[in-house]
């Protein structure tokens, strides 16, 4: 965001289509087509409110809290605190400091709580994909389709969160309605999948028959997804889950892209080589891995701040 009004001034913005696999300088391994975005939002309006953020955020302040630990995002954090004449503190990740456990509490939507004990009758080897795209991310009807079919084409069981509104034109827009699944899903698959409306998100991600998480990269389901030691297949929808992708994917090694375009035999082949694919073990490992850092980093996160606070 910092960086923001110099890429439009040095060309990159708005994004034109021959950049968009260029490599953006100063942001690695970010590319064109990874920066922040708002489909329907112009690079003039979009500049104007990044700046906003940028002058609130030295104007009137004497320091700046991050949900973020420095073992994923060391560069970054040096980047932001050479730029800004202000303390960074790097306390994430958040939901591991709080005194409850239970996603339930702080959840927008009730979940549906029969999901656990779904989990616990499945093989406990890493065999379910967890499928979600958050609270507020949208898709449209034929990408719904084809996401289903390509989840009944892998063979792969899967536990699907199909929330209210998730599908336009069937209740969007803090819309009651459930989208009808495709004619025909529920009997290709039987019981090898189970949906929801919603799922306590956290205690699924630390359920031992979850294998990997099919997820729109924002910011909380990412850190959830880490600290459960889960790796990821990613399909960002708007705004930084552009870029929040990039970094699970290549700068982190832990996930893979679901591909741009949704199409049901290539979500099958990607499924089924993060579930039971040579890539798979590799990147569970590399979670496992940030898991620990994510642990370790939380035992004095908080150290820093408290004792810059008490100093103000």
């Amino acid at each position: 965001m910092l960086a923001y009004p110099r890429l439009r001034d040095a060309g990159y913005l708005p994004v034109k289509e021959e950049q968009l696999d260029e490599a953006v300088p100063d942001l690695e391994p970010l590319r064109v087509r990874d920066l922040i975005r708002v489909d329907g939002c112009g690079v003039d309006e979009m500049c104007s409110f990044v700046a906003g953020v940028a002058d609130a955020t030295g104007a009137s302040v004497s320091g700046i809290v991050i949900n973020t630990f420095e073992a994923i995002e060391a560069s970054e954090l040096a980047k932001i605190r050479r730029e800004l004449p202000l303390p960074a503190f790097a306390i994430g990740p958040l939901h591991l400091l709080s005194s409850s456990q239970d996603s339930a509490e702080q959840s927008l939507y009730t979940p549906d709580l029969s999901c656990l004990a779904w989990l616990d009758a499945q093989p406990a080897a890493r065999s379910v994909l967890y499928v979600s795209l958050g609270s507020l991310a949208c898709v449209d009807r034929g990408v719904f389709e084809e996401m289903a079919w390509g989840l009944a084409g892998s063979g792969v069981p899967f536990l699907w969160v199909v929330r209210p509104g998730s599908v336009t034109g069937t209740g969007g827009g803090g819309g009651e309605e459930v989208p009808p699944l495709p004619d025909g899903f529920n009997e290709e698959v039987r019981n090898r999948g189970k949906i929801v409306t919603w799922a306590p998100q956290r205690e699924v991600l630390a359920h031992a028959a979850i294998g990997a998480f099919w997820t729109h990269c924002g910011w909380n389901s990412i850190l959830e997804s880490v600290c459960g030691g889960v790796p990821m297949l990613v399909q960002p929808c708007f705004a930084d889950q552009m870029v929040n992708a990039r970094y699970v994917t290549r700068e982190w090694g832990v996930g893979m892209e679901v591909g741009e375009e949704i199409e049901r035999e290539t979500v099958a082949k990607v499924v089924t080589k993060v579930m039971v694919g040579e890539d798979g073990p590799l990147m569970r490992e590399k979670a496992r891995r940030l898991q620990m850092q994510a642990s370790a980093a939380t035992s004095s996160a908080m150290d820093g701040l408290v004792q810059y606070v008490l100093s103000l």
